[in-house]
């Protein structure tokens, strides 16, 4: 029988995707489900973007040019200007998604058997990417005592190695909701300079930050052109997840030049796609003033309602919409499973995403869950209600 490659067998399952069979078996038995379990906004998408879709000329859906349409690209960097983010439309790859561009940015910097330091617990699809493009993660570790903030710069500087050739941050971060400061990115951005490193920032949250903070961007940076890169996309910041948009931005010539030839390769981003995300740039400020009030009500009721349960540990998130939560059990998998095939408050039940996938570090977060705060708040109190509950019962 003809086997798969040894890169298939290391692929990991999505530690949030692999629980969905369990959720339809439980749907089909009658539970309603409250998904704390993925990124997914119920805020409405703006309807410039659909409109957009509707009503168009479009005669022919034909292929865009590989580095996506132009007239999108000179739009965007209008966008980034206003970020304090100074580039033309020639720093810009659209690529089909955040994934793809660091998928291709993998590719494109880092060879089979090299290293890239992430600041760990991380979005679970980069250990994907770096199986899938022979990239070793060394991951610096953060902990939820101190709120996942960035290990010492010293930390940083041990885990480099002949074999390191990039870091790479989320800012805010999926999963913890952490917000890197200014100062943690001008540190960040004098090792790079420093060790003749690439430092990469998956960006795709910058509007969603609290608290009176601000974000700042790797791409602000001074006399950093040849060694910053950002991964962004539409899908949060429009709750457009489906149209599967994102893009790379960076000033250094040959990191696009290089890219390219992996965007050539796959032809060209979705066209309808890119006519609704350019339409989405016209979206009032005001749209986002009102998603962040909201984001910010949801996470401070979810923090109210998961306060009042015995024996877990919190992060408070300063961005994003994701929240970091230690539970008082051995093996959050089995129990996100649990919850799903077994527990129910008259009908209803929760699915989280168990935590573990988020670390490379074997046995590190294995009772940790993330918690999306993507529901309204009533939803929300239902949920954690529910979660208490289930902790009440549950034997590991």
């Amino acid at each position: 029988m003809p086997t798969i490659s040894k890169k298939g067998h290391l692929m990991p399952e999505s530690p949030i995707r692999k629980l969905v069979p369990y959720a339809e078996q439980a749907v089909k038995e009658g539970k309603s489900i409250y998904h704390l379990n993925i990124g997914q906004p119920d805020i409405k998408t703006p309807e410039i973007a659909l409109e957009a879709v509707k009503n168009n000329d479009v005669e022919i859906l034909s292929y865009s040019r590989s580095q996506g349409s132009e007239t999108y690209r000179i739009k965007l960097t209008a966008y980034y200007k206003k970020h304090n983010i100074n580039v033309s439309h020639e720093d810009i790859i659209v690529t089909v998604g955040a994934s793809e561009a660091l998928l291709f940015l993998f590719s494109s910097i880092i060879d089979p058997g090299d290293e890239v330091i992430i600041s760990e617990p991380f979005y679970a699809n980069y250990i994907a990417f770096s199986t899938a493009t022979g990239v070793n993660v060394v991951p610096a570790i953060c902990n939820i005592d101190d709120n996942f903030a960035l290990p010492s710069i010293e930390t940083f500087e041990k885990l480099i190695t002949p074999k390191t050739r990039a870091i790479l941050i989320c800012n805010p971060g999926n999963p913890t909701g952490y917000l890197y400061s200014e100062e943690e990115i001008k540190q960040l951005g004098a090792i790079a300079k420093k060790h003749d490193l690439f430092l990469i920032a998956d960006e795709v949250y910058r509007e969603f930050v609290y608290d009176g903070n601000k974000h700042f961007s790797v791409m602000e940076l001074e006399d950093l052109e040849e060694h910053t890169i950002i991964i962004d996309s539409v899908s949060k910041r429009y709750s457009m997840c489906g149209a599967r948009i994102g893009c790379l931005v960076s000033k250094n010539k040959i990191v696009m030049q290089t890219v390219l030839k992996y965007a050539q390769a796959r032809l060209s981003p979705p066209t309808y796609a890119q006519i609704a995300s350019e339409a989405a740039l016209d979206t009032p400020q005001s749209y986002f003033d009102d998603v962040i009030i909201e984001y910010v009500e949801r996470r401070d009721t979810l923090i109210t309602e998961l306060q009042k349960i015995e024996g877990i540990k919190i992060a408070k998130p300063k961005g994003a919409f994701y929240c970091m939560v230690e539970l008082p059990i051995k093996n959050s998998d089995n129990f996100a499973q649990w919850l799903l095939e077994d527990f129910d408050v008259d009908g209803e039940t929760v699915m989280v995403a168990p935590a573990g996938g988020f670390y490379s570090t074997p046995g590190i977060g294995l009772n940790q869950i993330r918690i999306a705060y993507v529901l309204n708040k009533e939803s929300l109190i239902k949920a954690v209600n529910i979660l208490k509950e289930a902790l009440k019962v549950y034997k590991d």
